[in-house]
């Protein structure tokens, strides 16, 4: 489990990349998930470069096999990444959707 701390300290570098845009470099579709994501397997995961040359990986989310390309456009966004916790905490995170 991801401490509320931890998750906290990441909105930093979430901000960073939340609404830019960049272009797919590469990606895998991961077939056999850990536990806690097997009800997303299968799912890809790109890496992106952004305009200012940084880069970030993160799951696709709202694909199709036609979005699986090197220079495909996406978009970061922000998406609930497991479910709540005991304590009540919904962990949210950066994943990437392709852009129209």
């Amino acid at each position: 489990m991801i401490s509320p701390v931890k998750i906290w300290r990441r909105q930093k570098e979430i901000r960073k990349i939340l609404g830019k845009t960049g272009a797919i470099i590469t990606w895998t579709k991961v077939l056999i998930a850990g536990r806690g994501f097997k009800k997303y397997a299968p799912y890809p995961v790109v890496l992106v470069r952004f305009d200012s040359k940084t880069k970030a990986y993160g799951q696709l989310v709202d694909w199709d096999e036609d979005d699986l390309a090197i220079g495909k456009k996406v978009k970061g966004v922000l998406r609930k990444v497991r479910e709540g916790s005991d304590e009540g905490i919904i962990a949210y995170g950066l994943k990437f959707k392709p852009c129209d």
